[in-house]
């Protein structure tokens, strides 16, 4: 696999590339804190980013307040996304393809009242969102089924943990949730570290039954973030992103960071500290491999199936997390980063390049491409 690595890179001396891509939009999150005009001095917003390529650029296309920090993204098939507010989450909504608002969920207007943990996936048959909730007077985690059209709860199934995340389906349609096991507060806050209790489970989307559940050996490991990834032979692997939780700064910096799940077993393929012991994001890297963001050690790292003892070191990035695919079907592989100072793309058979926010602007931990 060829070295291109993203090191040190700076947006305001863009790397050249002789494959620029088409321009790409992505719906993503950020924070403001100084404007001009008629922009807010501070404040949250989700909205639509154009990635242009050939002309060295980002363009804000839309931009939409909201109250407070928003976490994951889901595309849509029409071009749209939905935005899911950070843990304890206390609203949803979605836009359509030109970034206006469609849809607006206040949690406190739904019953019974529980907060968002940050995430929503859809069903296999795209009629039903799942949202990963939290049932803030007793801790309990729960997953909602929600109407695809109206955002209305329509069921709702245990997640048989605490402090859910992020959930997929599996192939055959089934849905996985990742059990964060972080003991909360009302408010979020973490407590009682020394009784974390995350978990992988594997339940049945229609009725909520239990199929399957996995730990890790160490629960001070928090299982966050998932993304699917396939070998050439087309055999499909589960990543997922860590979350150190252990006593001291040198074990959490230490920890690794990525666990794979094949279907039958969950562990830890390497022990390397590149990560630092915190991934922000994950996403499908090369030939079945992951591309992890660690965030705290300003750095984006590569797991591949063949070296799985290692990580290898993509991109030097200040503050990278966001993670999605590049819009490139015919070569798969490649990964856009996001960071403090601009959008990052890295490919192993292409040419690494960043752009520049457009102003000053601090990018949430997700954003996904639209079509």
């Amino acid at each position: 696999m060829p070295d291109h690595t993203l090191a040190q890179a700076d947006p305001s001396h863009p790397v050249p590339t002789a494959n620029p891509l088409p321009s790409a939009r992505l719906a993503a999150a950020w924070r403001v804190q100084s404007g001009t005009g008629n922009t807010p001095t501070t404040g949250d917003f989700v909205g639509i980013l154009q990635l242009d390529w050939a002309a060295g650029m980002v363009r804000m296309i839309t931009e939409v307040p909201v109250a407070g920090r928003a976490h994951g993204l889901l595309a849509e098939t029409d071009g749209g996304f939905l935005a899911v507010s950070s843990r304890p989450g206390r609203w949803l909504l979605r836009c359509d393809a030109q970034g206006q608002v469609t849809h607006r969920l206040a949690m406190d207007d739904d019953t019974p009242n529980r907060t968002l943990d940050g995430h929503v996936t859809p069903s296999a048959n795209g009629q039903w969102l799942f949202t990963t909730e939290t049932d803030r007077s007793t801790g309990e985690g729960w997953v909602s089924v929600r109407d695809h059209r109206n955002l209305v709860r329509v069921a709702q199934w245990r997640t048989h943990g605490i402090d859910p995340h992020q959930c997929l389906t599996d192939t055959d349609g089934t849905l996985l949730v990742a059990n964060g096991g972080i003991p909360r507060t009302s408010d979020g806050q973490k407590r009682d570290l020394h009784r974390m209790a995350p978990s992988l489970v594997r339940i049945a989307p229609d009725n909520g039954e239990l199929l399957g559940q996995w730990r890790l050996d160490d629960p001070r490991l928090s299982i966050r973030h998932m993304a699917w990834s396939r070998r050439a032979d087309a055999t499909p692997l589960l990543g997922i992103g860590l979350q150190a939780e252990h006593d001291t700064l040198e074990q959490r910096r230490d920890a690794p960071v990525l666990a794979v799940w094949s279907g039958k077993t969950l562990r830890i393929p390497t022990r390397s500290a590149l990560g630092g012991g915190y991934a922000g994001d994950i996403a499908p890297g090369p030939g079945g491999g992951f591309v992890l963001s660690g965030q705290r050690v300003n750095r984006g790292v590569l797991w591949h199936p063949d070296a799985p003892n290692e990580l290898m070191t993509i991109a030097e990035l200040r503050e990278v997390c966001a993670l999605s695919t590049w819009p490139l079907e015919s070569q798969p592989g490649g990964v856009l980063l996001g960071a403090a100072r601009g959008v990052a793309r890295w490919h192993p058979r292409h040419d690494p390049a960043m752009l520049a926010w457009p102003r000053a602007m601090s990018p949430d931990n997700h954003w996904v491409v639209l079509s």
